[in-house]
């Protein structure tokens, strides 16, 4: 590398001290049954993939994904190089399965590995098995990205996919870059993925409804059990009361 491009990229990948970006992810498989098409190899048919937890493209950080698949598979090492980061296949049999993630230059130069257990069957394996409801199991994780570049932060600043931090008092925000082609940086998106209707929850907005209502549910419950405690105080008080002579 000549030195004016050794200064540049030094420039372009200088580091954010103090400062740290999250990336929600979801990874995981969907599997439906082939009913009276199955056979003896062949039963279930199913996607895996990696997501954003909020159905954005991933594109934007990760470059390639890399799926290992059990021996058995014709070209069993999966690469895909675009988002959205998925495979569909048909088996019979589950296994693990190590997912490989690689981040563009500016992101991260090490992969990361995620470990997912392909699951084709309901957990309750004596029940009926359908073709129109899938078994759905997903992951939900964030990586960590500390000190990032300058330019992987000005990237990303306004992608609804990444959590970014609150700054330090006067940090100064990298300029914007801006997305030559909108729909390009919509290709990953997964909201309207043929699969989506199955695709789990995890955005915070859900969550804080679901510790709502749970704790509403609580605070019923409490509010019935002092009412018969003071129902039983009461009939305790009534028994200690002497008849008259």
């Amino acid at each position: 590398m000549s030195k004016p491009e050794e200064l540049e990229r030094k420039i372009l990948h200088k580091k954010l001290k103090d400062v740290e970006i999250s990336i929600p992810i979801v990874y995981g498989n969907i599997s439906f049954w082939l009913g009276k098409k199955a056979n003896e190899y062949q039963s279930h048919r199913w996607t895996l993939y990696v997501r954003g937890a909020t159905n954005e493209d991933l594109g934007v950080v990760i470059k390639r994904a890399v799926f290992q698949l059990h021996s058995s598979f014709n070209n069993p090492t999966r690469v895909i190089e675009s988002p959205p980061f998925e495979i569909t296949e048909t088996g019979w049999g589950e296994f693990e399965i190590v997912i490989t993630l690689y981040f563009h230059h500016d992101v991260c130069d090490k992969p990361l590995n995620l470990y997912h257990n392909l699951k084709l069957y309901p957990e309750d394996e004596s029940g009926p098995m359908s073709t129109k409801k899938p078994v759905v199991v997903e992951s939900y994780d964030e990586i960590v990205f500390p000190e990032p570049s300058e330019d992987f932060f000005a990237r990303v600043q306004s992608h609804p996919a990444v959590t970014l931090p609150r700054l330090p008092a006067g940090f100064t925000l990298p300029p914007p870059v801006m997305v030559e082609d909108a729909s390009k940086r919509r290709r990953g998106d997964t909201k309207d993925h043929p699969l989506s209707q199955w695709f789990m929850n995890f955005s915070e907005a859900d969550e804080l409804l679901q510790l709502a209502a749970a704790r509403q549910q609580v605070q019923a419950h409490i509010a019935k059990l002092k009412r018969q405690i003071s129902l039983i105080d009461g009939l305790h008080q009534q028994l200690k009361i002497p008849s008259d002579p």
